[in-house]
């Protein structure tokens, strides 16, 4: 008698554990799917094996000298660029100087708690933000672009960020994923804007013709938007921007308006940059180039090595095709990717040193 009583103690209890496990994962998902601006996360599910482990970040405090200033750095968060991202975050917090006065606000598209989860394990001593996106605001205005990854309708929430962000963040800095920053982001945070909407190293030895085709070239009222203005080039991935003259200015509505001419012309090649040039090129405030060692993945095509451009470095970024952690994976590095090795918190990667 007694030992079926203990039996009959034993599966009451388990199925109690099995129901409050069942629940624990139906609430993370309810928590996660919230398209409130700036939710954190409490009970999460547990990862899927298809999302990387990452070690543990230190902890990042602020110095005797530092104000109340927050630094808003605004980031785009998915599960095929997360080591990217905990790499970005954890180079930017070990060179800042207030590490605590900085605010992360990820733009997510879709709902993938493990994400959430990852970021918020690997920096539990910081404060992150998460902000949906809602992909639907940009279906039917994407062209196909010359690489695939440029199609994805995340890498347009920069266009939307005004619309997005709380309404008392009035600048941003907005970073892509594949870079690492080796200087205080406060530098570049504290850019005069000189009434402009938006900073960012130009490039004005770049062919700047080559980013639209000879369809746009040929027609003289496309043209004519660059009428008054000395376009040069500029990379979106490392940008300034006063958030609330862009809400004021209308520039969502002008960067979509070329989107939607790019529907019906092929008018450019690229996925989101070309829109920019259009309305800003020629129009900025020039930053420094130091904030902006970009190229180091290559080509959009093929992603071949690339080597440092000379002067003095404070952003490192791998735009193009060929991704560092990728190439270290595969014992194919660039020399340029043992520059990002440092940062990766990857917990399966190895050692890279030069051979």
């Amino acid at each position: 008698m007694a030992s079926c009583t203990i039996l009959f103690l034993y599966h009451g209890l388990l199925s109690l554990l099995l129901f409050f496990l069942s629940s624990t994962s139906i609430i993370a998902a309810a928590t996660a799917s919230s398209s409130s601006a700036g939710i954190r996360l409490g009970l999460i599910r547990k990862p899927s094996s298809d999302v990387p482990a990452f070690r543990e970040a230190p902890a990042f405090r602020n110095g005797d000298s530092c104000g109340t200033e927050i630094v808003h750095i605004t980031m785009t968060l998915d599960a095929n660029y997360l080591r990217g991202t905990t790499a970005a975050v954890l180079s930017i917090l070990q060179h800042s100087a207030c590490p605590e006065n900085i605010e992360f606000h990820f733009l997510w598209g879709r709902s993938e708690p493990e994400v959430f989860s990852k970021i918020n394990s690997t920096f539990p001593y910081l404060q992150f933000r998460f902000h949906r996106f809602d992909s639907n605001r940009v279906r039917g205005k994407i062209s196909k672009s010359i690489r695939q990854a440029l199609d994805q309708p995340l890498n347009y929430a920069r266009i939307y960020l005004a619309d997005i962000l709380p309404q008392n963040v009035k600048r941003i800095i907005y970073l892509d994923s594949d870079l690492v920053v080796v200087d205080d982001i406060a530098r570049l945070w504290e850019v005069d804007l000189k009434g402009k909407v938006l900073g960012a190293p130009e490039y004005c030895h770049a062919n700047f013709t080559k980013y639209f085709t000879e369809l746009f070239w040929s027609n003289p009222v496309w043209v004519r938007t660059f009428q008054g203005r000395k376009p040069c080039y500029f990379n979106t991935g490392v940008m300034v921007v006063d958030v609330e003259m862009w809400r004021h200015g209308g520039y969502m509505q002008k960067v979509e308006f070329w989107m939607g001419v790019q529907k019906h012309k092929r008018i450019y090649n690229l996925g989101s940059l070309p829109p920019f040039l259009l309305v800003l090129a020629g129009n900025i405030k020039a930053v420094d180039h130091r904030w902006n060692q970009h190229g180091l993945g290559g080509d959009n095509i093929e992603g071949k090595c690339r080597n440092l451009h000379p002067g003095p470095i404070s952003l490192l970024h791998w735009s193009g095709k060929g991704k560092p952690w990728l190439r270290l994976d595969s014992r194919k590095p660039c020399s340029v990717d043992y520059l990002w090795a440092p940062y990766d918190l990857y917990r399966s990667s190895s050692t890279h040193s030069l051979e």
